[in-house]
């Protein structure tokens, strides 16, 4: 495991994790005491940089090329900047509904095409429901999800699906590097 890795499981584990006196629901609809917080692990520009690197160099380490990186906003947003500043790409932020005015876009940020070569990012994942959903909407407009990249993984079942879909998978932090039980 590279340095920078072992920094932002760190990183995650003093700023992002957080143990509650009771049990809440996670947006996968599953319960839990373990918060996991990834934009507020990565809320000081230092920490964000950190892990961007971190991202990158599993990225480039992986051998995946790509061409823009982006991800289900709110919880890609930090994340897909900090990316983009590293590696100076395009990036995009996915909405879950079109805003309704205006352009009426789904997809905000930069304009993805068929041939581009997109990197999907998100900070915490359980069962990447959400992360899917962004996968289905860059290619819906004809752009390849080459891989996908998290801060956290909770559990065992977003893998399967992200590979299933033929992309590689990037977890910067599961479970087992942060203590907690798997969801």
């Amino acid at each position: 495991m590279s340095d920078v890795r072992q920094q932002t499981i760190q990183i995650v584990k003093e700023k992002g994790l957080r143990r509650l006196p009771e049990p809440v629901q996670l947006a996968s609809g599953a319960m839990s005491q373990d918060f996991v917080d990834g934009k507020r692990a990565v809320a000081h520009f230092d920490d964000l940089e950190t892990a961007s690197r971190a991202i990158v160099d599993a990225l480039r380490l992986g051998g995946v090329e790509f061409d823009a990186v982006g991800g289900p906003t709110l919880g890609a947003d930090a994340l897909t900047i900090g990316i983009a500043g590293v590696v100076r790409c395009r990036w995009f932020f996915v909405r879950k509904e079109p805003k309704g005015r205006g352009t009426n876009q789904l997809i905000e940020g930069t304009l993805l095409t068929e041939g581009d070569r997109v990197v999907i990012v998100e900070d915490a994942i359980t069962t990447g429901g959400s992360l899917m959903q962004a996968v289905d909407a860059v290619e819906a407009v004809g752009a390849t999800c080459v891989a996908a990249v998290t801060l956290i993984d909770r559990g065992e079942s977003a893998r399967p699906r992200i590979e299933g879909r033929g992309m590689v998978y990037f977890p910067m932090a599961t479970y087992e590097d942060l203590g907690i039980d798997p969801i």
